[in-house]
């Protein structure tokens, strides 16, 4: 395998023009055949051959330089592990892509540090642990050998960091099994206690489909806090690269153990998203005496509980929360928008940057919040979000004529409008930047609205579907035309509250 991707790097020795000179598109395509022939492998039961083809492939030159781009390319590439080193230059990149060797390896401890939890309360803070670039080029390695098995033994509805899926495709099949007339009307909303840090290390030793040496030593790499070392003799790496992976593989099955203990007539549904997941019912009695003994029973045996807390049992019409939407049903209509958690902590996020830059350019302001509001907005615009997308402009609006009155304190609405604000067309008060370029030239720069994002439909994935079963090609060619054209054509009543 190493011979045949000679081609990829240039006939300079130098390592900064070997990297500059590699043929990505023809890395991906070495890689992406081994994977196919390991899904194909999967398909056909022959365990061996999966194993020989994944060796193949960690050790394939193709897949080392994919594993290094993916880790430098990635929003974490400039933060340091515990040894503080960072691959900024060409020649350290190359120098990593040589130094992925199997023989020898051993991975370092992780740096623990401490984030917000997704109430945004500083008081409320989880640990995150922070490998060294090598380990996280490792793993992007061995995950590349990982993913297509994972694919074929995926059940139809886990929608979580897996390829081609995400959030809005979680969300439209709750939309399906909830939203007819006739469907359940009783949720079990499945919360599990602190997942990644307590998955039982024996479990996944023994069902994990990769590599055991070196899924041993991640498990075991523990972690650095203040100084002292701390062993990890449980659960897997929160903010490891085939973290997520590995979680999805021990969760992998709980649709098919649910539904093994039902009937047809109790109108049991599975939507799982990495360690989030609801199960719908046709009565709180089928969820609490079928269900739930199930469901604990299951993750019992992975080393993990339901939390107490946080699991409940819920009706549609009383409405719940999953993955930042609020799923609620008015007088037999599905109703899906934003949940009010989400949008206060989005605000929460914007107002933060905003007073944070109290003297800053305004150009440079609204270069800082567009980025934050489109990608927002475009997560939300597969719900009922028109109204919701209004009242956070709305907000911005005020956090920003707040901040213009901190620099202004003497000036008149008046002056201010014309200062920062400008009209175009129908559209009114907009917030503007005059921003001029290299050649001299003098254009507009608006603050992004979220109302502008327009609401579309989005085309669920078919549950069986995936990339590397080549029976799927002119799906995933149709799939994407039509998600990139066709508008929302469900009839919303826009009459209703936002919260």
């Amino acid at each position: 395998m190493t011979t045949a991707v000679k081609p990829l790097i240039g006939a300079s020795s130098s390592d900064s023009d070997t990297w500059n000179a590699i043929d990505w598109q023809k890395a991906e395509k070495q890689v992406w055949r081994l994977q196919m022939r390991i899904a194909k492998a999967v398909r056909e039961g022959r365990h061996g051959k999966v194993k020989s083809l994944q060796w193949l492939l960690t050790h394939s030159f193709s897949a080392k330089l994919l594993a290094v781009r993916r880790v430098v390319l990635n929003d974490g590439g400039k933060t340091a592990g515990i040894d503080g080193v960072i691959w900024k230059k060409a020649e350290r990149k190359m120098q990593a892509v040589q130094s992925l060797q199997r023989r020898g390896y051993q991975p370092l401890p992780l740096r623990r540090v401490y984030i917000p939890k997704k109430s945004g309360s500083s008081a409320k803070l989880r640990p995150l642990g922070i490998p060294a670039m090598i380990d996280r080029a490792m793993q992007a390695l061995y995950l590349l050998a990982l993913e297509p098995v994972y694919e074929m033994l995926a059940e139809r509805n886990a929608y979580g960091f897996r390829i081609v899926r995400s959030t809005a495709d979680a969300i439209e099949q709750c939309f399906k099994v909830l939203s007819k007339k006739h469907s359940a009307t009783w949720i079990f909303e499945g919360d599990i206690r602190a997942c990644f840090d307590r998955i039982s290390h024996p479990w996944m030793l023994a069902n994990i489909p990769m590599d055991k040496t070196m899924l041993g030593k991640w498990l075991t790499m523990g972690y650095i806090e203040k100084r002292v070392f701390y062993p990890t003799e449980e659960g897997t790496v929160q903010g490891g690269t085939i973290s997520p992976t590995l979680a999805n593989l021990t969760l992998n099955g709980l649709e098919r153990a649910v539904k093994s203990a039902v009937s047809k007539t109790d109108k049991v549904n599975v939507v799982v998203y990495a360690d989030d997941f609801i199960i719908t019912g046709i009565s709180r009695e089928i969820l609490e005496e079928k269900v739930k003994p199930v469901v604990a029973g299951f993750l019992r045996e992975r080393g993990l509980e339901l939390s107490a807390e946080k699991t409940r049992i819920t009706q549609v019409k009383d409405g719940f929360d999953f993955l930042g939407f609020n799923v609620r049903k008015y007088r037999d209509k599905l109703i899906i928008k934003p949940a009010k958690k989400s949008v206060q902590a989005f605000l929460g996020r914007i107002r933060n940057v905003i007073k944070s830059n109290p003297t800053a350019k305004t150009e440079n302001l609204i270069r800082q919040l567009n980025p934050m509001i489109r990608g927002w907005a475009n997560h939300f615009r597969h719900a009922v979000s028109k109204k919701t997308f209004a009242y956070v402009d709305n907000c911005i609006f005020q956090a920003l004529w707040k901040w213009i009155k901190r620099r202004h304190p003497n000036k008149g609405a008046n002056w201010i409008r014309k200062k920062y604000f400008r009209n175009h067309g129908l559209k009114n008060w907009i917030f503007f930047a005059k921003t001029q370029d290299k050649d001299g030239n003098v254009s507009m720069l608006d603050l992004f609205k979220a109302a502008g994002v327009s609401i579309k439909r989005h085309i669920k994935i078919k549950g069986a579907a995936t990339p590397y079963d080549p029976a799927f090609k002119d799906y995933f060619e149709w799939l994407y035309s039509v998600r990139r054209s066709r508008p929302l054509n469900r009839d919303v009543s826009e009459a209703l509250p936002v919260f």
